[in-house]
């Protein structure tokens, strides 16, 4: 007996083993975002400082982070951006430098608190997604052969 939401898809028409897929790819995505935002409030800061953290200390190079720079990454309105700098510096999470060529400009960096607070917080989420990989791994090999 054949469901006809189990047939194979057209190129319209997604079968019922690609809906489990999706929604096992979304579940264990979500429950790494959970696992995220509950590890970052033990540490005592929010998911989006966790997340600004991240984003400074994860720009290699030459290259700098500016406050648009974090309003981007973290989908946010400058001045959200601003609100958020301002109290990651005021906790001494981060702090700021005047680009030498133009001092309109302000770069962000991490404090010592920060790199250690962020440290802490990047080993439990390595650890995290080592324990989640082989299941993503499965789910998106399903997904690319039911393609």
């Amino acid at each position: 007996m054949s469901d006809a939401t189990n047939k194979k898809p057209t190129k319209d028409r997604l079968s019922g083993e690609d809906y489990q897929l999706l929604a096992a790819f979304r579940k264990t995505l979500r429950e790494f975002l959970h696992f995220s935002e509950e590890a970052a409030v033990e540490a005592g800061v929010t998911p989006k400082q966790h997340q600004a953290m991240l984003l400074i200390r994860g720009t290699l190079g030459d290259q700098s982070v500016i406050i648009r720079d974090l309003a981007q990454h973290l989908h946010i309105k400058h001045q959200s951006a601003v609100g958020l700098f301002n109290r990651m510096e005021k906790a001494d999470l981060i702090l700021k430098e005047h680009d030498p060529v133009d001092r309109r400009r302000i770069f962000l960096r991490l404090t010592r608190r920060g790199e250690r607070l962020l440290s802490g917080l990047s080993s439990a989420h390595k650890s995290e997604l080592k324990r989640i990989g082989p299941t993503l791994d499965v789910i998106l090999k399903k997904i690319r052969q039911a393609s």
